[in-house]
């Protein structure tokens, strides 16, 4: 899956006013990620708020993005939940000959047991033609997928390719990264420990920053990679106070804030969630004149 290997991004979905889909925004955010250095690109992820989008709405979503890449990026769609039925039927459902790989968030909510997160990844592996990427983020979901289920996961089912860990532990990403069999890929979904866990011996990188930052922050993955820890750090620290100020009143507000700096789309979200606030937006837009 070389596909996966480097910096791949968690698109927004960006809204007009009227919080309606602004799928002209949605193309130039997706030209922007491909003219500045991006591997991949990760369609309908939590980033891109699908759980206050329609079924419609994401049909068009996909449509426009899969139509404005033309093949020209890897593409992984987000199919997950914590209803296993839905989600296996999803999988076997929905058309996926334009996707690389799928990334499965883990089950929120229900709080399973160890053996209940196998158990329910073992099904949506069975059911799946396509690699898949298990995503942990025990700060969304409520329950950590420990390092032994991951790696139990990666020794039984070939489709299971990486994990996206997003726990914000760089000890279980190196447990992750020590235990894994060969070929399977430990992906950061931390962007502030990204390239720690890269220069560990991770592949690479989920990121929500680098769609606002794309050249610099793919760069910087790239050099880590590389072994070129001196230029790989130097970056690390010229984004390090943006990946800050993006969550700091939660994603995507943040990272919205900073793609209308950049006029690329609005700021708008979908309730419960809120754009972000005058002096957030007042920080993110003073880092980006001086950046």
């Amino acid at each position: 899956m070389k596909e996966l290997v480097g910096t791949g991004v968690a698109l927004v979905t960006p809204f007009k006013e009227d919080k309606s889909v602004d799928f002209e925004a949605l193309k130039r955010l997706v030209n922007f990620q491909i003219e500045n250095g991006i591997n991949y690109l990760v369609v309908l992820g939590t980033t891109g708020e699908p759980a206050t989008l329609t079924f419609e709405e994401k049909e068009k979503v996909k449509a426009t993005i899969i139509e404005t890449n033309n093949g020209r990026l890897p593409l992984v769609l987000g199919i997950g939940g914590n209803n296993t039925a839905a989600v296996v039927n999803d999988v076997k459902t929905i058309d996926l000959s334009a996707f690389t790989a799928i990334l499965s968030v883990s089950p929120y909510y229900n709080k399973p047991t160890q053996e209940g997160f196998y158990q329910h990844f073992k099904a949506i592996a069975e059911a799946s033609s396509k690699p898949i990427i298990v995503y942990n983020v025990p700060g969304r979901t409520g329950k950590n997928v420990e390092p032994s289920t991951i790696i139990r996961l990666a020794n039984d089912f070939k489709n299971i390719v990486a994990i996206k860990e997003a726990a914000g532990d760089i000890v279980q990403a190196m447990r992750l990264i020590q235990q894994k069999p060969s070929g399977f890929m430990v992906i950061s979904g931390d962007d502030m420990i990204a390239l720690p866990i890269v220069l560990a011996g991770g592949s690479g990188v989920i990121s929500v920053i680098g769609q606002g930052l794309p050249k610099d922050f793919s760069e910087m993955i790239h050099e880590g990679l590389n072994g070129n820890v001196l230029k790989a750090n130097k970056l690390h620290y010229k984004v390090m106070n943006s990946i800050d100020y993006i969550f700091e009143e939660g994603n995507p507000a943040g990272i919205k804030a900073l793609l209308k700096k950049l006029n690329i789309c609005s700021e708008n979200v979908r309730l419960p969630l809120v754009k972000a606030s005058n002096d957030l937006q007042q920080k993110i837009d003073t880092f980006v004149a001086n950046y």
